[in-house]
């Protein structure tokens, strides 16, 4: 029986998958992956399970999100905006420029 391994480094962190072992019960299998997958590496904890238990749902079964279009909700979006019907944030953007310039001056 094959038994999928996946491994926690620090309490806290996600269990990720390192490989299997081939076991003819859990607790050969805890052994094995003990020595196979621990031994080296810092773990707190280990999990094994059977291979058979684990569903899998690809892309080939359904269409996962991402497929559409949504960049209107990045704010770099709005990186090309015609300041000059704003006069606020064209009034903004002077005073960070002169604020920059002031503090490049005060390195120097």
């Amino acid at each position: 029986m094959i038994w999928e391994v996946f491994r926690q480094e620090e309490p806290g962190d996600y269990h990720q998958h390192v490989g299997n072992v081939h076991a003819p019960d859990r607790e050969m299998a805890k052994q094995f992956a003990q020595i196979q997958h621990a031994r080296r590496m810092q773990t707190n904890s280990l999990w094994v399970v059977p291979q058979e238990e684990i569903g899998e749902v690809d892309a080939e079964d359904t269409s996962f999100g991402g497929t559409t279009d949504k960049s209107y909700r990045w704010a770099m979006t709005y990186n090309d905006i015609d300041a000059s019907f704003a006069e606020e944030v064209a009034d903004s953007e002077e005073e960070q420029r002169e604020a920059a310039e002031k503090r490049s001056e005060a390195q120097s």
